[in-house]
C-alpha cells in the first residue's frame, strides 16, 4: 500500500490535520442537516402518506446516507480539478462554485430518474415543482443551500486554524 501511496502526487496525499478537519467538519454538517432536511420535505412526497414509520425511518437515513455521500464526492471532484485536496482554502470560490453546480445537476439528473423513469418515489402535491426542469424544488434548494453552508463553516474554522498555527 505505501508502494502505491508514493506513487501518488503530493496534492493527493499527505493532508494536514487542519484539512482533516476540514472534512470531518463538512461531513457532521451535511450529515445533520441533511438529516433534518429529509425528515422536514417528507411531506412533500408521497411515500409520507403511503408507508409506514419503520419504512419512513428507513427512508430517512437511507437519503442522508446518499446525501453524504454526494456532498464528498462533488467536493472532491471539485477538488481534484481546480482546487488542492492538501489545502482546501485555495481556490475556494472555485471549488464552492464547482461543488454547487455539480451536487445540483446530479439533483436534477437523479430527481428525474427516479421520479419520471424508475417510478421509485413521486411528488405529493404539497411540492412545489421548478418549469422546465421538472425537478421538485425541495431537492433543488437542499443542494444550493446545505453544501454553500457546509463549506463556508467548514473553510472559516480551517482559516482559523490556519491563522492560529502562525502565530
Amino acid at each position: 500500500m505505501k508502494q502505491f501511496l508514493d506513487m501518488l502526487p503530493d496534492r493527493l496525499t499527505s493532508i494536514s490535520p487542519a484539512t482533516g478537519r476540514f472534512f470531518i467538519r463538512y461531513g457532521i454538517f451535511m450529515l445533520l442537516t441533511n438529516l433534518a432536511w429529509e425528515i422536514v420535505h417528507l411531506p412533500l412526497y408521497t411515500l409520507w402518506s403511503d408507508s409506514s414509520w419503520g419504512y419512513l425511518v428507513f427512508v430517512v437515513f437511507h437519503c442522508s446516507a446518499g446525501d453524504l455521500m454526494i456532498a464528498y464526492t462533488t467536493l472532491c471532484i471539485a477538488l481534484l480539478l481546480v482546487g488542492n485536496l492538501r489545502d482546501p482554502g485555495r481556490q475556494f470560490h472555485r471549488v464552492l462554485g464547482l461543488t454547487l453546480l455539480l451536487g445540483i445537476a446530479y439533483t436534477v439528473y437523479s430527481e428525474w430518474l427516479n421520479v419520471y423513469f424508475r417510478h421509485s418515489w413521486a411528488y405529493s402535491d404539497l411540492m412545489p415543482v421548478v418549469p422546465l426542469i421538472e425537478t421538485g424544488a425541495s431537492p433543488l434548494a437542499q443542494w444550493m443551500l446545505l453544501p454553500l453552508l457546509g463549506l463556508l463553516w467548514a473553510r472559516k474554522k480551517y482559516l482559523d486554524e490556519e491563522n492560529a498555527n502562525e502565530l
